[in-house]
């Protein structure tokens, strides 16, 4: 069975444990060690049990934590695409399957303002998850790969509205909203609602802003997308991933 623990999801810093009853890893490092820490204390886990480290990308709010030396002592083999980390354990292909413990991973690629930025659909078992934020679009090559997953962890990052009327400049308004940046409200709950299956039990909603989103305005904008395609998404349990407190799936 898949379980994650969310440490930390949005601009500030992102991590995230993925872990069966054998094997745990972490995608992304951007968090403190305090964060970590407790996060992982709601796995059967510690840190010295990580099998791995998946980064998607290189920015800061996903590495920063890289350079602790209070996480650097566990060493643990990282696993990313070419040019994100300088010395890399593994680089990984998108499309490309590997294994960590007892999981089988395929990266896919993402659009983002990135040297080489990835997603992850996770397999263990009969079971799979989505892992994908730090988007702006999900290319066309994906979306087989992310057909009826049982867990979604999905960037949902900003409102339109809000968006357009903060006081943010310009230039960084056409990052956002370009197809290098991150997907609003609306592309998530539509690219999801043709991908969720029989098998889907849950969507978290990851990356979302501070400034230019709130998880009301988020599950709103999902709940009148599904039901304008005549889909209930409260058929699936919808959460939203905090930025400074973690959240356990999984278990559904």
């Amino acid at each position: 069975m898949i379980r994650f623990v969310i440490a930390g999801s949005g601009s500030k810093g992102n991590a995230t444990f993925v872990y069966s009853e054998t094997t745990i890893f972490q995608i992304d490092m951007g968090v403190t060690l305090c964060a970590l820490d407790t996060a992982i204390k709601q796995t059967p886990f510690s840190l010295s049990d990580v099998q791995g480290l998946l980064i998607t990308h290189e920015h800061s709010d996903h590495v920063k934590g890289l350079s602790l030396a209070g996480y650097r002592k566990y060493e643990i083999p990282t696993y990313c695409a070419a040019g994100t980390l300088s010395h890399p354990s593994f680089i990984v292909e998108s499309e490309d399957s590997f294994d960590v413990g007892d999981f089988s991973i395929i990266p896919l690629k993402t659009s983002h303002d990135a040297v080489n930025p990835i997603g992850f659909v996770i397999f263990q078992g009969n079971e799979k998850l989505v892992y994908m934020t730090d988007t702006g679009f999900v290319p066309e090559e994906d979306l087989p790969y992310m057909v009826n997953a049982d867990h979604y962890i999905f960037e949902s990052n900003h409102d339109i509205d809000m968006l357009l009327s903060s006081n943010r400049p310009r230039i960084l308004k056409q990052r956002i909203f370009g197809e290098h940046g991150h997907l609003n409200n609306e592309e998530s709950a539509s690219y999801l609602s043709e991908l969720v299956g029989e098998k889907t039990k849950s969507i978290t909603l990851a990356h979302l802003s501070e400034e230019c989103n709130t998880p009301e305005t988020a599950i709103h904008t999902w709940e009148k997308v599904f039901q304008e395609k005549g889909m209930d998404v409260h058929r699936y349990l919808l959460r939203c991933a905090p930025q400074w407190n973690f959240i356990k799936g999984g278990d559904e």
